[in-house]
């Protein structure tokens, strides 16, 4: 009885800390929907976007996320829209977390030089655990896992909830800033009708172009970018320092992750990122280095981006002003 107690208890300390912190991405610039509803729309072309990313992978079990969006701009309202579906699966009992969200932005002309892009997204949020994937001490042997458990499966149902995020995104011809309040409807989480509800996770980021070869109203040929995105979430918080140098049509980068002042460990990740960039399409690779405690034992990780852009069906004859930020 002890061990059952033991095990339930483990199982939903699990849960609860596994739904605490979100998915990310290392190239979050080319997911910008999953950064923030500002960038719904933030293109004259239809956009889709694919992201997967494979985490610790020497690690027991899987650590997987997938991401698929679609945005439009929208130039007779100055305004974009963008569909947004993410999937993560963690661990042996594919611990879930499915979001499906629908975004809207708007882009407000300031002056000659500075915008502002506020954002909204409204998503239906659904937890899930398959409790007979996991495996129990009592199903443990010397020639490795037999029979089953003998623990009773607890009533788990899949959680769903409502869930609303907001951003604003500020930018000029060589400068952007924005921020990102998510989880504001502070979603139910819990899979066991408990109370424990998902803290909201606040996100801002930045960068300028320091090198810019080539006219805004003309592709860029050349340029060099320093960014980085903070994230902060109840006693988590994560630091992301980054520089981009692209030449067309090539683009390398190089991030690195932690706040090694606040915390007893230099860093979390140093990232490589190889992308090659078309006027319709991106492709991106990058990889983590785990510099952490945990250096010899999770195997980094794998992330790759598919952007595809597609002309509208009709042309407009007011463009949208760009956004500098990275594609990547």
């Amino acid at each position: 009885m002890k061990k059952c107690i033991f095990i339930l208890f483990s199982v939903f300390f699990l849960v609860n800390v596994g739904f605490s912190q979100d998915p990310q991405f290392s190239q979050f610039y080319a997911n910008k929907l999953y950064l923030a509803p500002s960038f719904a729309g933030a293109t004259e072309h239809n956009r889709i976007i694919l992201n997967h990313r494979n985490q610790w992978p020497s690690l027991p079990g899987v650590f997987l996320t997938y991401s698929f969006s679609f945005d439009k701009y929208f130039a007779n309202f100055n305004s974009g829209v963008g569909f947004l579906v993410t999937h993560d699966r963690a661990g042996s009992g594919r611990l879930s977390n499915t979001n499906v969200g629908v975004l809207y932005s708007y882009d407000i002309q300031i002056n000659r030089e500075w915008h502002v892009r506020p954002g909204v997204n409204l998503m239906y949020t659904q937890r899930g655990l398959d409790f007979n994937k996991l495996i129990f001490s009592d199903q443990m042997s010397p020639g490795g896992t037999s029979g089953s458990s003998v623990l009773e499966v607890p009533p788990f149902d899949n959680a769903g909830d409502i869930d609303f995020s907001t951003s604003a995104l500020l930018y000029s011809e060589k400068i952007w800033f924005g921020t990102t309040f998510d989880h504001l409807l502070r979603p139910e989480q819990s899979l066991y009708n408990e109370e424990s509800k998902a803290p909201i996770k606040i996100s801002v980021f930045g960068g300028v172009q320091v090198i810019r070869k080539g006219r805004l109203t003309k592709p860029i040929d050349e340029s060099l970018s320093i960014a980085f995105l903070f994230k902060k979430t109840e006693h988590f918080s994560q630091m992301d320092l980054g520089l981009y140098w692209y030449k067309n049509p090539l683009i390398m980068g190089i991030w690195y992750r932690g706040i090694p002042i606040l915390k007893d460990q230099i860093g979390d990740a140093i990232i490589l990122l190889a992308g090659y960039k078309t006027k319709y399409l991106h492709i991106g690779y990058s990889y983590d280095f785990t510099v952490s405690n945990l250096i010899t034992s999770t195997g980094g990780a794998h992330e790759i981006s598919f952007v595809y852009n597609f002309k509208l069906t009709r042309k407009y004859k007011k463009k949208i002003h760009a956004i500098p930020c990275p594609e990547f």
